[in-house]
C-alpha cells in the first residue's frame, strides 16, 4: 500500500513506507514504499526482526509504550541496505491479533533528500536566526538545535538529541521551559514565558524571552514543538530599573523618621541592586541639626543607621564608623560624586590595607564589586550609601548600575532631609510643649495628684494637650485639662497662651463657668483680632477645656466643660462613673454660655481628667475607649503613679496617634481640727472678741508665734466688713500648709489698696495686711465676697 507519487515540484511531499510486524517484532509485511525507503525487497525483509533495521537505539521509554500496546510516533534512524543511514519519522500503531497480543503497523515517512538536509534557504534561516532555536519531538526531547542554541547550551546537536531539557540542565530554573514544552505538546497551543537564568554557555545569568510553537501536520496533529529564545537582558535591566525606581517611590519616605527612611532605602535596593547595602549618616542628621562641613583632613565619622541583609556587618546599626580621608566613602561625600569600584583596584587595596577588619569581612563574603553614592538633600551632606555584590556569578557593577543607585539615593536623600527637618521641628515643639506644661505640682492639701503627658506619633507632630494643678485660696485647688485643635509648634504655642490665661483667671478666683466664659472671649479676640491674619498661634485653632475646683473643707467639687469629655470619678467603694456635665461649646465659638455643676465627693475619691487621645483612636470609637477607661480605673492601685501607668498601658499602644494628657487626683478632706469658724454680729464691739477667739485658736494649734500678726489681720478685716459691708459676717481660720485667715460678708464691693497721706487717719489697713502676710486677696461668692490672707507656718515656709 504505497502512497501516490509526488507531484513535480512538490519538494516537501514525503515518501511513505508501510510494514507490518508480529507481536515478537518479526516483519510479516513489506510495502513497495518500504523497499524504496531502505532498499530491501519484500522477500529480504519479511522474516527479519524490525529492530535489526535500526541504526541507533529507540529513545528511552519507547519499549514501555510497546509493552503497553500504545501508539508511538518519533524520530528514528534506520539502516539502508547499502549501509547508509536513513532518518525518518516512524509511527507505530498496535494491530490486535485476537490472542491478547498485538502486532504492529509501522508507518515510516522520510522527507525528500533536499528536505532532510534542509533546503539551503530553510537551513540558513534555521541556523542564522537571531533566536536560539530548538525543535522537540513528541516526547519533549531535543530533535534539532541551531548554532545559537548549541552555544547557549554548550553542547552539540548530537549531544542534545534525545534528551529532555532538565536531563541536560538539572537546575530547577529549567523546569519552567520543560513544562512549557509538555504543555504545548498536550494542548497544541503556543506559549510564551520569560526566564532569568544562567545557561551553561554563559558565565552570568541572562534574561530570556522564550516562545514555544506547536508543529502540526495538515490534520492538526502535533508532531513536535519549536522553541525560539532571545536574550533581552538589556531591556529586562531597563524594565527592572524602572520597576525598582517605582517601588522606591512607593516605599521610601513612608514616615518622617530618619532611621526608618534609611532602612527603607536598604530594603528596596536588596536584592535587585545589591547583595549588601549599608547606610551611614552624620550624627547631626539624626538629631535634626544642620550637618557640619565634611572635614578636609582626618577621618570621616558616620553612624551606621541601616543595613541589609541582616547578617552581622563590620559595623552594627547604631555604632560609629570611621573612614580615612582617602577611602571611597570619605571622597564620595567630600566630592558629592558616586563611584564604581572593583576589588583589586589600587584605591580599594589601600583602603582595605588600613582596615583589616573590613578587609576580612569582604574576603569572607566574596565581595567583588561595589558602589559608593553620597546622600545629599537640598545641597546638604547627609551621609553615604555603600552597595556591594557578593555573589560570584553576579555581573560587576557598571555605569548603568551607578545611575540607578544615584537615582535611588537622590529620592532617599530628599526624604531623609524632610525627616531631618521634621526631627528638628518635632524636637523644638516637644521641648516647647514640655516647658509649657507644669514642671512640678505645687504643694497643697486638697488632693494628691499624678499626671502623664504623651506626645503624638511623629507622623502628625506634637499637639496642644495640657493639664494643670492650681492652688487657690481657702485651701482649694483647681484641676484643669485642655486640648488645642491641631498639631505642631503653633498648637504648642497656643496651648501655652491658654494655660497662662487660665492661671491668670484662676488667680482672680473665678467660678468655673465664669472662667470658661472669659477664656472663650480671649480665644475669640485672638482669632478675629489683628493677630489672626499674621499666622498667630490661635488664628486658626479652637480648643476644649475642663475646669474643676475642689474644696477640701466642704468636699464639694464644682466643674464646667467647654466641649471637653466628662471626667471619671472612682468612689472609695470602687464604683466608677463619669460625672455628667452640661457640656458647653468649644472655646472660640463665642456668645454661648457655660454652666457649672457641683458635686460632693467622699474623702478618698479619685477624679480622672483626660484628653480625647486617651480614649479615641482609629481602631476604636470614643464609647469603646470610655468603656476601656472605666475598666482600667476599676482596678485601682494604692499608688496614683501606678494607676496612671495601668490606664495608659490598657488603652494605648507604644506610640499614640494623638497627644494624651492624663491627670488623676485623690481627694482629701480638712476636718474640724484644721478649721475654725465664727459668725459675728455686725457690731464694732465684737472686733475685740474676734481677736480673742483667733488668739485662743492659735494657742490650741500651738501657733502662738503667729498671734501678733493674726490679731492685726483679724482686726483690720473684721472692722472693714462691719463698717463697710453688710451682715452676715464670718471669720474663718484654716490651718493647712499655711495659716489662712478669711473674713466673709454679704457685700460684693471689692476693697483695694491705696496709699494714705501723712495726715490721713485711715486708709492704711489693707496696706498693713499686704505687708505683714505672704499673700492676700479677695474672691466673690454666691452671697457676697471673702477677703483672705495667708501666713507661712514655721514648719512649712512658703517657697520664694
Amino acid at each position: 500500500m504505497d502512497t501516490p507519487a509526488s507531484m513535480p515540484g512538490d519538494s516537501l511531499t514525503p515518501a511513505v513506507a508501510l510494514a507490518v510486524a508480529a507481536a515478537d517484532g518479526t516483519l510479516t509485511g513489506w510495502s513497495t514504499g518500504a523497499e524504496q525507503l531502505l532498499g530491501y525487497s519484500a522477500g529480504e525483509a519479511v522474516g527479519r526482526l524490525a529492530a535489526a533495521l535500526l541504526a541507533s537505539p529507540l529513545p528511552a521509554g519507547v519499549r514501555g509504550r510497546f509493552d503497553r500496546q500504545e501508539d508511538w510516533t518519533g524520530h528514528v534512524v534506520l539502516r539502508h541496505r547499502d549501509g547508509s543511514t536513513v532518518e525518518c519519522r516512524l509511527r507505530a500503531r498496535p494491530l490486535p491479533t485476537g490472542d491478547g497480543r498485538a502486532g504492529w503497523l509501522l508507518e515510516g515517512v522520510r522527507e525528500r533528500e533536499e528536505n532532510r538536509d534542509m533546503d539551503p534557504l530553510i537551513r540558513w534561516s534555521f541556523d542564522q536566526s537571531p533566536f536560539a532555536l530548538a525543535i522537540y519531538d513528541t516526547e519533549g526531547r531535543f530533535l534539532r538545535v541551531n548554532e545559537h542554541m548549541t552555544k547557549q547550551l554548550a553542547a552539540t546537536e548530537r549531544d542534545l538529541r534525545g534528551l529532555r531539557i532538565t536531563e541536560h540542565m538539572p537546575d530547577p530554573a529549567f523546569q519552567a521551559p520543560e513544562r512549557s514544552v509538555d504543555h504545548v505538546l498536550r494542548t497544541g497551543e503556543p506559549e510564551h514565558i520569560e526566564n532569568y537564568v544562567k545557561v551553561p554557555g554563559e558565565s552570568q545569568a541572562h534574561a530570556w524571552t522564550i516562545h514555544f510553537t506547536p508543529l502540526k501536520d495538515s490534520l492538526g496533529l502535533v508532531h513536535g514543538v519549536q522553541q525560539a529564545a532571545l536574550d533581552f537582558s538589556e531591556q529586562y535591566a531597563a524594565r527592572e530599573r524602572l520597576a525598582l525606581l517605582d517601588e522606591a517611590s512607593k516605599r521610601i519616605g513612608s514616615s518622617l523618621d530618619v532611621a526608618r527612611t534609611a532602612q527603607e532605602l536598604a530594603d528596596v535596593a536588596v536584592p535587585d541592586l545589591a547583595d549588601f547595602i549599608s547606610v551611614d549618616l552624620l550624627d547631626a542628621v539624626l538629631r535634626g541639626d544642620e550637618p557640619p562641613p565634611v572635614p578636609d583632613d582626618g577621618p570621616l565619622v558616620l553612624r551606621r543607621v541601616a543595613t541589609r541583609p541582616g547578617a552581622k556587618a563590620v559595623v552594627a546599626v547604631g555604632e560609629l564608623s570611621r573612614y580615612p580621608e582617602f577611602s571611597p566613602i570619605a571622597r564620595s561625600l567630600a566630592t558629592g560624586r558616586g563611584t564604581v569600584h572593583q576589588v583589586g583596584e589600587p584605591e580599594i587595596t589601600r583602603w582595605l590595607a588600613n582596615d583589616p577588619v573590613r578587609s576580612d569581612w569582604m574576603n569572607r563574603h566574596h565581595a567583588h564589586s561595589m558602589m559608593v553614592v553620597p546622600l545629599r538633600g537640598r545641597g546638604t551632606n547627609l551621609g553615604v550609601v555603600f552597595f556591594a555584590r557578593l555573589d560570584p556569578s553576579a555581573a560587576p557593577y557598571e555605569q548603568a548600575d551607578l545611575q540607578i543607585a544615584k537615582e535611588l539615593a537622590a529620592r532617599a536623600a530628599v526624604c531623609l532631609d524632610n525627616a531631618r527637618r521634621y526631627t528638628r521641628e518635632h524636637t523644638t515643639t516637644l521641648a516647647l510643649q514640655h516647658s509649657l506644661l507644669p514642671q512640678g505640682i505645687a504643694e497643697q492639701v486638697a488632693v494628691d495628684v499624678a499626671s502623664r503627658y504623651l506626645p503624638a506619633d511623629s507622623k502628625i507632630g506634637v499637639g496642644g494637650d495640657w493639664f494643670d494643678v492650681i492652688p487657690l485660696s481657702g485651701a482649694r485647688v483647681a484641676l484643669v485639662v485642655g486640648d488645642v485643635v491641631g498639631h505642631g509648634i503653633h498648637a504648642s504655642a497656643a496651648m501655652g497662651r491658654l494655660r497662662t490665661a487660665v492661671r491668670a483667671l484662676a488667680d482672680v478666683d473665678l467660678a468655673p463657668d465664669e472662667l470658661l466664659a472669659h477664656l472663650d472671649d480671649l480665644v475669640v479676640r485672638l482669632k478675629s483680632g489683628p493677630e489672626a491674619g499674621t499666622g498667630a498661634p490661635l488664628g486658626e485653632f479652637g480648643a476644649t477645656c475642663l475646669y474643676a475646683v475642689y474644696d477640701p473643707i466642704s468636699r464639694k467639687c464644682s466643674l464646667a466643660s467647654a466641649g471637653h469629655l466628662w471626667p471619671a470619678l472612682v468612689t472609695p467603694d470602687g464604683t466608677v462613673d463619669f460625672l455628667e456635665l452640661p457640656t458647653g461649646p468649644p472655646l472660640g465659638l463665642g456668645g454661648l454660655p457655660f454652666e457649672a455643676v457641683e458635686r460632693e465627693l467622699p474623702e478618698g475619691s479619685l477624679l480622672a481628667l483626660y484628653t480625647d487621645g486617651l480614649v479615641e483612636a482609629q481602631h476604636r470609637d470614643v464609647n469603646t475607649g470610655l468603656h476601656a477607661l472605666r475598666t482600667a480605673l476599676a482596678d485601682m492601685a494604692p499608688s496614683l503613679e501606678t494607676t496612671c501607668d495601668r490606664v495608659l498601658n490598657s488603652l494605648l499602644g507604644e506610640r499614640p496617634a494623638d497627644d494624651v494628657a492624663l491627670l488623676i487626683a485623690r481627694t482629701r478632706a480638712l476636718d474640724n481640727g484644721h478649721v475654725a469658724v465664727w459668725d459675728l454680729p455686725a457690731d464694732p464691739a465684737f472686733v475685740a472678741e474676734a481677736r480673742s477667739k483667733a488668739t485662743a485658736q492659735l494657742h490650741a494649734w500651738e501657733l502662738d508665734d503667729l498671734a501678733y500678726v493674726t490679731e492685726l489681720v483679724v482686726s483690720e478685716l473684721v472692722t472693714n466688713a462691719i463698717r463697710y459691708a453688710s451682715a452676715p459676717v464670718q471669720l474663718r481660720l484654716i490651718k493647712e500648709r499655711t495659716l489662712i485667715c478669711e473674713v466673709s460678708d454679704a457685700s460684693s464691693t471689692a476693697p483695694h489698696l491705696r496709699r494714705a497721706r501723712i495726715f490721713d487717719e485711715g486708709g492704711r489697713g489693707l496696706m498693713l495686711v499686704a505687708q505683714l502676710t505672704e499673700r492676700w486677696g479677695m474672691r466673690h461668692t454666691g452671697t457676697g465676697k471673702t477677703i483672705w490672707a495667708e501666713q507661712p507656718l514655721p514648719e512649712h515656709p512658703l517657697p520664694e
